[in-house]
């Protein structure tokens, strides 16, 4: 069954909405990219709307860094520590933003969205 982006069929008491039509490919949903961490980087391009392109990072191991004085860095990710979002990615190694990672600079939090930019920001936490 396709993935759509549409509001549910059910409503909130439990009854039916009954919908006038079916699906169509423009609301279809697509699948999240899981940015893991490994060597060397990976990027996949996708469409779309408007003919315009989405690049997003399956995998990847540097980050750009920000300390507190706004100098930016670029340096390599060590190791995910923590996941708020959900604590089965840290053991993963899935990069999603929010996710605290261990760098060569000290501990940084993700600030981008990897699999919707291609890019991994963060800010050093001290």
């Amino acid at each position: 069954m396709a993935r759509s982006q549409q509001r549910s069929i059910r409503k909130v008491t439990g009854g039916l909405y009954r919908p006038s039509r079916g699906k169509k490919k423009n609301e279809l949903a697509g699948y999240s990219a899981m940015t893991r961490l490994s060597e060397g980087r990976k990027t996949q391009v996708k469409r779309t709307p408007g003919g315009n392109r989405k690049i997003s990072l399956i995998a990847g191991n540097n980050i750009n860094v920000t300390d507190k004085k706004g100098k930016a860095v670029k340096t390599q990710i060590l190791n995910v520590v923590e996941n708020p979002a959900n604590p089965n990615l840290v053991r993963r190694n899935i990069l999603t933003k929010g996710a605290v990672v261990e760098t060569k600079l000290g501990k940084a939090r993700i600030t981008s969205r990897p699999g919707q930019e291609g890019t991994v920001n963060g800010i050093l936490l001290q």
